[in-house]
């Protein structure tokens, strides 16, 4: 594919597009599809063609909106009017939004999402500006929205120097977790020597209530292609994989047709765009083991061994994927690649804070009104994050806490709300970015069984290799608990905080070093509840159930049980 025949895929995409008087556009990503979109949408296309309206109306299946209780979601898109989104639409309602609105120009007001919500008007959207408004499935769509264009752009007047230059002046640090500079590690991945480079996409997402890599896979894959091939140009690599969780379907089924159409317009493989440059890229998939997104562990699943990480250095960049330099970003980093390069390093440096730039996915889940996906600018504080685009927490309830990061993250309480949301704030909180997920929890929730559930996740998902995260995970969660069932005591506070830093300490892998951090947030925030477990016996929200007794108590409390069991027998 030439530049011309670029642009001439463009131009034909938009007139085919703006050949129709109305555009109904269907959210079809996993949220939606789980609340009945499919059959809202064989609803929609049957009416059209029942009433012939082929010619007037297109019906487009897209990616995600971003309010995701909301769903299903369709957007009614009139030529010099308003985007009209509807919420909760079912296969009934979708008739009648076709014959009243799309046809009638009369919108069913009661139905109807306003646009100027917090919810949309706090968001900046950069990776997922484009997923409400294109097929997915479409190389085309992709086109008509300057797909691609930053890799002609690399291709023709960049060398790989520049590419990394460009990326390193953005000043964007990779969205997996860690909150390395993208750049510098690009940087170190063309300088490796070795006579084979790779490029892995790691969307292996394992985060309880996380779904941001997954929406990005199934909502704009070609994006995500188009980072990839940039990163491989910039540091030398010909053959890239995506890591796929297997219970992402949708998301497989996406990347895959998408590979195929790339490399059908030899955008992908060999002599990209008419130059000498070649590139493939294969999918693998993962078996839902949560360690499989700590980037050794990725590899070795690649690799075909089991999923296992392996003690750095060597880092992946210099010898990862069968010895060789490895660039392993995860799927959001990828994301934002394309658009910095079309737009420049200096205008994505110029969001988000000095030390944290450019917006970030988050999946907003738990207690709060509005759940889903926002793509937000970095510093932007709790605050605005839960009473504003969440909309507050329902039945006013009260807030309590916020986790970030996943498993592996800390409790914010309340009093941090202002707190701007980056990743040096939150590592001072004992907190981290992790990969986006945001669950929020109101006061009704025992920050006690919060630290015991995360840590029960934590201890089966430890691949057992080092023994302070198989062991040390283990004792910590013992030990939570009896914190929960009323058996411990005051000194096992000392215990629990010490065994934590330990593991922390001296874990092998990323999964390990911060399986501690739920508990030791919650012990630093919410000490006093882990007080009244233990001191009173109860919980103070009432979640709990303390049915037993600390040991040294029992020789006491057993004959009082026994007495009263036989008085109830008695009466």
């Amino acid at each position: 594919m030439t530049r011309e025949e670029l642009r001439d895929m463009a131009r034909q995409e938009l007139e085919k597009r703006n050949a129709f008087r109305c555009r109904l556009l269907v959210c079809y990503s996993s949220p939606c599809l789980s609340s009945g979109a499919e059959a809202v949408h064989k609803a929609l296309v049957a009416a059209v063609k029942e009433r012939n309206l082929d010619v007037d109306i297109d019906v487009t299946r897209t990616g995600c909106v971003g309010p995701c209780s909301r769903g299903p979601l369709v957007t009614v898109r009139r030529q010099g009017c308003e985007d009209v989104i509807y919420e909760h639409v079912t296969p009934e309602l979708v008739v009648r939004i076709l014959d009243e609105h799309a046809v009638g120009n009369a919108p069913l007001a009661e139905h109807v999402l306003p646009q100027d919500l917090p919810f949309f008007t706090k968001q900046h959207k950069v990776v997922l500006a484009n997923s409400a408004n294109l097929d997915p499935e479409s190389l085309e769509s992709y086109v008509s929205m300057g797909g691609f264009t930053a890799l002609l752009k690399v291709l023709e007047e960049m060398s790989p120097e520049q590419v990394v230059e460009e990326i390193k002046k953005s000043g964007l640090r990779g969205r997996g977790g860690g909150g390395f500079p993208t750049g510098l590690k690009w940087d170190f991945v063309r300088k490796a020597t070795g006579e084979k480079k790779y490029i892995v996409a790691n969307g292996d997402e394992g985060d309880p209530g996380a779904y941001m890599d997954r929406t990005t896979m199934e909502s704009d894959p070609f994006l995500v292609l188009e980072g990839m091939v940039i990163a491989a140009y910039a540091v030398g690599a010909d053959q890239g994989y995506i890591y796929v969780r297997a219970e992402y379907p949708l998301a497989a089924e996406r990347l895959a047709n998408a590979i195929r159409k790339a490399e059908k317009a030899e955008i992908l493989g060999n002599r990209i765009f008419g130059s000498t440059f070649n590139f493939r890229v294969d999918i693998r998939f993962g078996a839902g083991a949560f360690v499989c997104g700590e980037e050794t562990g990725l590899l070795t699943s690649i690799m075909g061994r089991r999923g296992q990480p392996y003690p750095r250095p060597p880092f992946p960049a210099i010898s990862g994927l069968w010895q060789c330099p490895t660039l392993i970003n995860n799927v959001e980093t990828f994301g934002n690649i394309a658009p910095i390069i079309n737009r420049g390093g200096d205008w994505y440096a110029s969001i988000g804070t000095e030390k944290s730039k450019g917006t970030k996915i988050f999946a907003l889940a738990g207690e709060i009104n509005n759940t889903g996906l926002i793509e937000v600018p970095m510093g932007i504080t709790l605050r605005e994050v839960v009473y504003e685009i969440g909309g507050g927490i329902p039945n006013g309830r009260g807030f309590k806490a916020a986790q970030t990061g996943g498993p592996s993250g800390g409790c914010i309480p309340a009093d941090f709300l202002d707190t701007p949301i980056d990743y040096e704030n939150l590592a001072a909180l004992g907190s981290i970015m992790g990969s986006g997920g945001l669950v929020i929890m109101n006061d009704r929730s025992c920050m006690v069984d919060v630290a015991r559930f995360f840590m029960d996740f934590c201890r089966d998902e430890s691949c057992g290799k080092c023994i302070p995260c198989r062991v040390g995970t283990t004792q910590m969660l013992r030990l939570l608990e009896k914190i929960c069932n009323g058996s411990a005591v005051m000194e096992d506070l000392d215990k629990l905080r010490e065994l934590a830093e330990m593991v922390q300490d001296t874990s092998l892998c990323g999964l390990g070093f911060t399986s501690p951090n739920p508990t030791l947030s919650t012990l630093k925030y919410f000490r006093e509840e882990y007080e009244a477990h233990i001191r009173d016996r109860k919980c103070p929200v009432g979640v709990c159930i303390m049915n037993e007794v600390p040991l040294r108590e029992l020789v006491t409390e057993l004959p009082r049980r026994i007495r009263e069991e036989a008085d109830r027998e008695k009466a």
